[in-house]
């Protein structure tokens, strides 16, 4: 059986997107993207330095807008579940059907846009700890003031809070933690910070329209499928002050009968979780259109098992 999974904020670099724009139609496509959210997705996706695109309001289309044509480029596909992980549910219910890819992109510009303004109230952000044991982690993280944004399994769990929090995560480890990376995103997302921007959210949610997912959709906040499109638009709109428990979706995965896992584009960071969570499930993530026909062949092999 075959998952296909969406990457979260964090996983975009300088240029990412300029070898996607070869493809037959996709800088058309990301044109006229562009022009229906007021963001120039062309131009932050193949010349913007890094720090343009960490900024959270263009962060979030941008990785929506990635993983929608890296699916495009597959092909005719239906997968056995699919997941994103945070803003990669957005992704994810598009590719599901629940959103069409315009109504996606509105929506995610709305978030990105909320979100940043609830980050630029208190200097916040985030930061993933390698190594330890939740059991040893998580009251250390609690100690601090820290909130576990991200639970991602395979060893790695991602605080949240403000920078004074953080530094004194960085000079204080828990017990077991290898390192702490700071994450390139701009705010303590997953947290109560962000509750200014749930309330914009469910706003723009009232206008969309929404139709049940036509494959299984495995959520971030419990790892539970959802079926009613319904429910999982109140979820995204919810998801943004609370933790993603990646390492539940990945549980969920394995007990779905999950043989393969490809990640769409910018790919890497869920498939080398899945190499540590999920043995023996092969996985392929498009980083570049070099990695379609590893993809395409995977999806031969598993879409349907």
């Amino acid at each position: 059986m075959l998952v296909l999974v969406a990457p979260g904020q964090g996983a975009q670099t300088p240029g990412f997107l300029t070898p996607w724009l070869d493809l037959p139609g996709a800088a058309d496509r990301l044109a006229a993207w562009s022009d229906a959210i007021g963001l120039d997705l062309v131009h932050y996706g193949t010349q913007a330095d890094a720090d343009a695109i960490r900024d959270t309001a263009v962060a979030q289309p941008l990785l929506v807008a990635a993983g929608l044509l890296s699916a495009s480029a597959l092909g005719d596909i239906t997968p056995g579940a699919v997941a994103g992980h945070s803003v990669g549910e957005i992704t994810a219910t598009a590719f599901a059907g629940v959103l069409s890819e315009e109504a996606a992109l509105g929506f995610v510009r709305k978030r990105g846009l909320g979100m940043a303004e609830a980050a630029a109230v208190t200097p916040t952000g985030m930061a993933a700890l390698l190594g330890g044991e939740p059991e040893n982690v998580l009251p250390h993280l609690e100690k601090l003031g820290l909130t576990p944004a991200n639970v991602n399994g395979a060893g790695q769990i991602v605080a949240a809070g403000t920078a004074e929090q953080l530094a004194a995560l960085e000079a204080d480890k828990p017990e077991g933690v290898r390192r702490v990376v700071a994450l390139k995103v701009a705010g303590a997302f997953h947290t109560h910070h962000m509750a200014p921007a749930v309330a914009a959210l469910d706003e723009a949610a009232g206008s969309l329209t929404v139709a049940d997912p036509k494959v299984t959709y495995v959520s971030n906040a419990d790892g539970r499928t959802v079926a009613s499109g319904q429910e999982i638009v109140t979820r995204l709109v919810n998801q943004v002050s609370n933790p993603v428990r990646w390492d539940l979706c990945m549980e969920t995965f394995k007990d779905l009968g999950a043989t393969a896992l490809v990640e769409l584009c910018p790919g890497g960071t869920l498939t080398g979780l899945a190499k540590r969570a999920m043995p023996g499930v092969k996985t392929v993530a498009l980083k570049t259109p070099a990695d379609l026909d590893a993809a395409r062949a995977l999806i031969a092999e598993h879409a349907s098992a």
